[in-house]
C-alpha cells in the first residue's frame, strides 16, 4: 500500500512539474541555450569592433599601395612614398595619434596582403567594383573618376571604333583591366598587362602600344607633369569611385577613418591638401 501511495505522489508530481512547462513555466534548458546564444553573439560583435582598437593599441595604421600609382601614391626622386593618398592618411593617423606606415604591394595580389593582417588597408586610388565589394570591405567613396585611353599627341583616334586592331596597354589586376576585357571592342584588340601604369606608358612612348586604358585622374597627372606629348582620347568608358578598402569585418577601423576624414573636410584640411595636389577640391567626402 505505502508503496502505490508513494508510486501515485511521484507521479502526480512529474505530471505538474510537465503541466507548468507547457504552460510557460521555467524552461532551464532553453534559459541556458539562450543565454549562450546571447553570449556568443556578444562576443562576434566585441571581435568585430576591436578591429580599430588593435591598429590604436599597436600604434600604427599599415597602407597597402601600389608605389608607383601617381599622384595617389607612388615614391619620389628621394626615395620617400608621396602622394594625394598618403597626405590624406598622413593627416588622419596624426589625429587618432598614430603613425602611418606603407607597405608597398603586387596590385594583382593586393587582397592575399590584406586577407594575411600584413597590411591594415589599401588606400591608393582603389576603384570600387562588385568583385571587390565581394573581397573586402570598402569605405565610402572620397572621389569620382574615370577610366580612359590615353595615346599619342599626333595619334587621330577619337572613338572606341578607332581602336579596332589595335594595342592597348593596362594595369594587370586593375579594374581597367576588368572593363577593357568586358567592352565592345574586346575581341577586336590585342591587350598587354603589365606590372604598372608607368611600364604602359613608357610602352606608348617607345611606340609598343597605340593606347593605354587607365584612370582618368592618373593620366591627366602624368601628362601634367612629365611633360610627354600624351593626350586623352575623346571617348572612353566607365565612370568609377575611388574607396579604401578594409577586411572584412573590420567595420570600426573604417568607420574611425571615415569619421576623421568627414572632419577634415569641414574644417577645411581635406580641400587644402586636393588643392595642392589637383588645384582644387575634387573629393566628394561628406
Amino acid at each position: 500500500m505505502k508503496k502505490s501511495v508513494l508510486s501515485a505522489i511521484v507521479s502526480a508530481a512529474l505530471a505538474a512539474m510537465l503541466l507548468m512547462t507547457g504552460c510557460g513555466g521555467t524552461d532551464i534548458t532553453s534559459k541556458v541555450d539562450t543565454k549562450s546564444k546571447a553570449e556568443a553573439s556578444a562576443t562576434d560583435e566585441s571581435k568585430a569592433d576591436e578591429s580599430f582598437k588593435k591598429v590604436a593599441d599597436a600604434g600604427k595604421l599599415i597602407l597597402g599601395l601600389d608605389a608607383t600609382f601617381k599622384p595617389m601614391g607612388y615614391t619620389d626622386e628621394n626615395d620617400e612614398v608621396v602622394g594625394f593618398d598618403i597626405d590624406l592618411a598622413k593627416e588622419v593617423c596624426k589625429r587618432l595619434n598614430i603613425k602611418l606606415e606603407t607597405y608597398g604591394v603586387n596590385w594583382d595580389t593586393k587582397e592575399m596582403d590584406l586577407d594575411a593582417g600584413t597590411i591594415d588597408c589599401i588606400w591608393n586610388g582603389l576603384s570600387v567594383s562588385p568583385s571587390r565589394k565581394e573581397q573586402m570591405l570598402m569605405s565610402d567613396p572620397y572621389m569620382n573618376n574615370e577610366m580612359v585611353f590615353t595615346i599619342a599627341g599626333d595619334s587621330d583616334y577619337k572613338t572606341l571604333d578607332d581602336l579596332k586592331g589595335k594595342t592597348i596597354a593596362v594595369q594587370n589586376g586593375s579594374t581597367a583591366q576588368e572593363i577593357l576585357a568586358d567592352c565592345d571592342i574586346a575581341d577586336d584588340i590585342t591587350v598587354n598587362e603589365l606590372a604598372t601604369n608607368v611600364e604602359a606608358l613608357n610602352q606608348l612612348e617607345m611606340g609598343m602600344c597605340d593606347a593605354v586604358f587607365l584612370d582618368s585622374v592618373v593620366a591627366q597627372y602624368e601628362i601634367n607633369a612629365s611633360k610627354k606629348d600624351f593626350k586623352i582620347m575623346e571617348e572612353g568608358l566607365e565612370e568609377e569611385q575611388y574607396a579604401i578598402g578594409f577586411r572584412k569585418g573590420d567595420q570600426a577601423l573604417c568607420d574611425k577613418i571615415m569619421e576623421t576624414l568627414s572632419a577634415m573636410k569641414k574644417d577645411g584640411t581635406v580641400e587644402k591638401i586636393s588643392t595642392k595636389w589637383f588645384g582644387s577640391d575634387i573629393t566628394t567626402i561628406k
